[in-house]
């Protein structure tokens, strides 16, 4: 089975579908500092450092070129309202990325492609938005003739054995006009159960990075031994892994880490906090799962990050644990891109699901 990634990031979608046996034939990624990422974890994969608007038609991709299409497409381009939104929802330019999406979607016919976005996206201007790019992509004029049966749901992340309240909506298209999207879920859930027995169940803070030692000067850790089923599942062979390393943060920050407990934020300090953020200064649990991991995990008013008793924020690796990339897996790049690799991308696990999910579309086909 052969698949493409557009907006790949680091690649936390195109890992669920590696690790399911596919062969991930192209990625897209425009910053380089990500694509270098994905390029050192996925070294068997083309990976095209460009901007889709600039390839999505060049020639680049070709009908029959994959089975199946993955990637999220950022949403920050759906603008439009009201009655126009039917006359130019694909010719506005603020919504450019779903455009090009959609482009490649069109010219390589997969028998299956998996959107996955934020959840907002299911209400965004009343919903219209949502509505409309279910029509697009079940519009068989669109699409030369044979438009998609689609599927979606909301799902947390937290029901696929990851340690995070994470909720995202995933959108699934198929040639397949009888499938029972359904009975395929459950189908697959009860299969992994059978393969894995642990996978969906729950996970906490503690299972997932209980384990580590302090972070080190150059986030380099050996000799790990794995303490719970969830990091047994994540570790290294030679319980080795890189990217633990901590934010240095300022006296002020950390005089205010350490006034507040697990399960506190910023309102047990009793001063004013300049953040948009609810649950800013909060300091995570070590017996619950994390709130979902943003691209701001290393700054404390960014949301609940701070180590259940430690006075700093996550560092990379353990926010990767949270995300559930294996310890094998390595970031590239300088610490802000880095923590957008790791706050953008799907959770590994949460792809493994998705991917075995499509191959059993693609089989009924």
């Amino acid at each position: 089975m052969r698949a493409i990634d557009l907006f790949s990031g680091c690649g936390g979608l195109s890992l669920g579908f590696l690790q399911n046996g596919y062969e991930i034939e192209k990625a897209v990624e425009a910053v380089p500092s990500i694509a270098r990422t994905y390029q050192m974890n996925f070294p068997d994969t083309q990976v095209i450092v460009q901007d889709i608007t600039q390839i999505d038609q060049s020639g680049m991709f070709q009908e029959g070129d994959a089975d199946v299409i993955i990637g999220g497409p950022p949403c920050q381009g759906f603008s439009m309202a009201g009655a126009r939104i039917r006359e130019g929802f694909l010719g506005d330019p603020r919504n450019y990325l779903f455009k090009h999406y959609f482009n490649v979607v069109k010219t390589v016919k997969p028998r299956v492609f998996v959107m996955e976005n934020v959840r907002g996206i299911m209400t965004m201007q009343k919903g219209e938005i949502f509505e409309e790019i279910k029509r697009i992509f079940s519009d068989p004029i669109l699409l030369d003739g044979r438009g998609y049966r689609l599927y979606y749901r909301v799902v947390n992340a937290a029901d696929f054995g990851v340690p995070q309240k994470r909720e995202r909506v995933i959108l699934i298209g198929t040639f397949n006009e009888r499938a029972d999207f359904d009975r395929l879920w459950n189908e697959t859930k009860e299969e992994i159960r059978r393969e894995c027995p642990g996978f969906f169940d729950p996970v906490t803070v503690r299972d997932a990075i209980g384990n580590m030692t302090s972070p080190t000067q150059d986030g380099d850790v050996r000799g790990l031994e794995p303490a719970s089923p969830y990091q047994r599942y994540l570790s290294s062979p030679d319980g080795t892994t890189k990217n633990h390393v901590m934010t240095r943060h300022s006296g002020v920050a950390v005089g205010r880490m350490s006034r507040v407990r697990e399960g506190e934020n910023f309102t047990a300090l009793k001063e004013r906090i300049h953040s948009v953020h609810s649950g800013s200064y909060g300091r995570l649990c070590w017996d619950e799962p994390a709130a979902t991991i943003t691209t701001r995990f290393d700054t404390p008013s960014g949301g609940r990050f701070t180590h259940p008793s430690q006075d700093r924020t996550l560092t990379p690796r353990e926010a990767a644990r949270l995300q559930s990339f294996p310890d094998s897996f390595f970031f590239s790049g300088n610490k802000t891109s880095v923590c957008k690799q790791i706050g953008n991308a799907v959770p590994p696990k949460v792809a493994f699901f998705l991917a075995r999910f499509a191959g059993h579309l693609l089989e009924e086909l």
